[in-house]
């Protein structure tokens, strides 16, 4: 049956090529295994209800209405206000703002495009205005943006949670210290960067400007307080969590801010419902296709030859970073990881390395894959919202993989970085 799977395998991949959704694409190969491999077709439907019939993924579509209810209500503005009050003086201010802003908006939406779509809108065209040109604009916000799906809440730490069945709390804090550690990598290079290019920067505004542009921003500010604290105590759960993240963002846009109409609703409501079937879709394919999978036994005759290479845990790090580097340059993150989960975890766990340790650097590798081409989703939306060709956008984004690279490297090499808050606040 491994040989089976592999052709079967080889040509879902080919198809990706020929432009059909992925879903539809992961479908027809699980389906065209069990009719060849002779097993009854009953499987399918079981195998698709159990896939979504998950409490944590309920998580996923409440994620998503919050990054809706954040970019409609005028919070991604007063986000980038305070950020560009904040460092807006540093060399290259605007774009330090930039990445500023997506590490607040990381704590809130825990989507890179919805990061790019979104925040990414107000951060190029204010940068456009002041004289950046439209590649580095939109080169930085897509960078930035790779922050947003580490820092808790985080939509693909739910997902890899489910799938492999690790602590979502614990990865939630394992993606804090490698959040900040992106965040200030990146800006290290813009601040390079801008001393070679000459980028503008403003003078500071004093501390009265910064105490206005942070009272704009309180109560924005305050969400991913709200979200940590309720988790810290104990209050609510990962998924209640993002309950509680949907009805904060609607108050403060009602009633607060007041820039949200109760009418703009049912279409934010009819935009996330699209947006969850498309991540379902993946979901109950990918776990269709993950069954297949797991039938042949490639999982364990591909441990077994893993294993057979070497038995220590960094080198198998480092392995399975080449290949999700690669992988991440041709397919689409969320599919990425549904259907290699099943694959790579279990090898991961008998050489004894941590599961959220691993979870952390399985999810970063694959956002970096976001910015990479040819299935760069976040350089695509970023190269539409700054009115850019693909191409050049894709290649001005270079330079900001390096620092991206080195903290991968880091979290890669040195555990504690992912292990330690979560050892700290919940004794793992």
């Amino acid at each position: 049956m491994i040989e089976l799977v592999l052709v079967i395998l080889a040509a879902w991949f080919a198809s990706l090529f020929l432009g059909p959704a992925i879903y539809a694409a992961m479908g027809l190969a699980g389906f065209a295994f069990l009719l060849i491999a002779g097993i009854p077709g009953i499987v399918i439907p079981q195998k698709v209800a159990m896939a979504v019939n998950s409490f944590p993924l309920l998580a996923a579509p409440l994620f998503i209405l919050m990054g809706n209810l954040m970019n409609a209500s005028g919070i991604s503005l007063r986000i980038f206000e305070f950020a560009k009050a904040l460092v807006g003086w540093m060399r290259g201010g605007l774009a330090q703002a930039n990445i500023v802003g997506s590490v607040i908006f990381a704590g809130m939406s825990g989507s890179a495009v919805a990061d790019a779509a979104g925040l990414g809108t107000v951060e190029i065209e204010a940068m456009k205005r002041e004289g950046y040109d439209a590649e580095t604009a939109g080169a930085i916000t897509a960078a930035s943006a790779t922050i947003g799906p580490i820092i808790p809440p985080s939509l693909p730490m739910i997902v890899y949670g489910v799938a492999a069945e690790t602590s979502i709390g614990a990865l939630f804090l394992a993606g804090v210290i490698p959040g900040l550690l992106m965040a200030g990598a990146l800006m290290l290079m813009v601040r390079y960067v801008a001393i070679r290019r000459g980028l503008p920067h403003h003078p500071f505004e004093g501390a009265r400007a910064l105490w206005v542009a942070f009272k704009g921003a309180f109560w924005a500010l305050m969400a991913p307080v709200v979200l940590f604290g309720g988790l810290f105590y104990g209050v609510f759960t990962p998924t209640e969590a993002a309950a509680v993240a949907v009805v904060y963002a609607l108050v403060l846009g009602l009633f607060v801010y007041r820039d949200f109409r109760i009418e703009d609703l049912p279409k934010l409501i009819v935009d996330t419902v699209e947006t969850t079937g498309v991540v379902m879709a993946l979901v109950m394919a990918a776990s269709l296709l993950g069954y297949c999978i797991s039938v042949s036994r490639l999982p364990q005759e591909f441990g077994g030859w893993l294993t057979s290479l070497t038995t220590n845990p960094l080198v198998y790090l480092l392995i399975v970073n080449v290949l999700l580097l690669v992988v991440g340059c041709f397919m689409e993150a969320m599919a990425a990881m549904l259907v290699l989960i099943p694959i790579l975890v279990p090898v991961a766990l008998a050489l004894g390395i941590d599961p959220v340790h691993f979870g952390l650097v399985f999810v970063l590798n694959l956002m970096i894959g976001t910015i990479t081409p040819p299935v760069g989703v976040v350089l695509y939306v970023t190269a539409k919202v700054a009115n850019v060709p693909f191409e050049r956008i894709a290649h001005a984004v270079l330079p900001y993989l390096v620092p991206l690279f080195a903290v991968l490297a880091i979290a890669t090499v040195f555990p504690t970085v992912t292990t330690w808050l979560p050892s700290v606040l919940m004794g793992r």
